[in-house]
């Protein structure tokens, strides 16, 4: 890792600070007419995503981290792991089940996820921001019930259960954004 200064910022760039990686959301380097200089900025945990204001002296040296985001397959769960393949090495990695968390109901074997690395160290998975899900079980809807935006419950092949529109029946391929779950059109 190498140290970097305050002067060096730039925004997206991952830090070390407070034994926690960082991304600068943004910084502003500030030049009071009395006192030092000083930065003020945002820095974005990459383990909760959490935002937090921080200021500090012109100056301050800190670990720069690399990042290397890996597009993966997924190929299949084993009950306790998610298990990934590298489409360029073919090396085969294995997620455990509680750090995937709620990315595992947008994931369909043979889909791709992005795989975030702090040099050997896992941080972070994203599935793909817009999959493609199959129906399994909805109630079924009234023809001629497509004047109102009304919802009814629907359960994906992934086992997630997302509100769709009426019209919506059991086999039907849907495009849903990953970020909010929102459906955006039927395949």
């Amino acid at each position: 890792m190498a140290a970097i200064s305050t002067a060096d910022f730039k925004n997206g760039m991952c830090i070390e600070y407070n034994g926690k990686l960082c991304t600068i959301v943004e910084f502003q380097h500030v030049k009071p007419g009395k006192g030092g200089a000083f930065v003020r900025t945002k820095l974005r945990d990459i383990k909760t995503g959490r935002v937090v204001d921080y200021t500090f002296n012109a100056g301050t040296k800190f670990e720069s981290v690399r990042l290397d985001s890996k597009k993966m397959q997924y190929l299949y769960n084993d009950g306790t792991d998610y298990n990934f393949m590298d489409l360029d090495t073919y090396e085969q990695v294995a997620v455990n089940a509680d750090f995937v968390g709620d990315a595992a109901k947008w994931l369909k074997e043979n889909d791709e996820a992005t795989l975030l690395y702090a040099g050997d160290e896992l941080i972070s998975l994203e599935p793909q921001m817009f999959v493609e899900l199959e129906v399994v079980a909805t109630e079924p809807g009234f023809k001629g019930d497509t004047a109102t935006n009304t919802l009814k419950p629907a359960t994906m092949e992934t086992g997630v259960v997302l509100q769709v529109p009426t019209f919506v029946e059991i086999g039907n391929i849907l495009q849903i954004d990953t970020r909010d779950g929102r459906v955006i059109k039927r395949v």
